[in-house]
């Protein structure tokens, strides 16, 4: 029997050079993809109350000026529809929202309507996650 010898080679490394503009170009990217989950809560303190979500739910970095747009919502429905809460009822349904810019540290999510009723919470302290829970009232 023959002894086999064997080469051990270094690790390969690629390193790659990346123009700033690039750079920039990918990190936005990676940004426009990112997500913002909101689950809200609703309870129903009226007989007869109805909700609905419109699409001119923003959420608003308080430090930065990009807005982050409603881009899908769960278990509520969309304006012109309304949604009926039995009273004393608590409806659960989650807003998702595109990414917020890296530099935000707290927002705001503002239901802008051009009647009365749209709701805000203000001043949401951003986390690791993205993932919050708020009360709607």
């Amino acid at each position: 029997m023959t002894d086999i010898e064997i080469i051990e080679r270094p690790p390969i490394r690629h390193e790659l050079e990346i123009e700033n503009a690039l750079r920039k170009q990918l990190l936005d990217q990676i940004k426009e993809e990112s997500q913002v989950i909101v689950h809200c809560s609703f309870k129903a303190t009226y007989p007869y109350s109805q909700i609905r979500i419109w699409k001119s739910t923003f959420l608003y970095p308080r430090d930065a000026e990009t807005r982050s747009a409603l881009i899908h919502c769960e278990n509520i429905s969309l304006y012109p529809d309304w949604m009926p809460v039995e009273y004393g009822q608590t409806l659960i349904f989650t807003l998702v929202f595109s990414g917020l810019p890296k530099e935000c540290k707290s927002f705001d999510l503002i239901e802008k309507i051009p009647e009365p009723g749209g709701f805000e919470i203000r001043n949401i302290r951003r986390n690791s996650t993205d993932v919050y829970h708020v009360d709607i009232e």
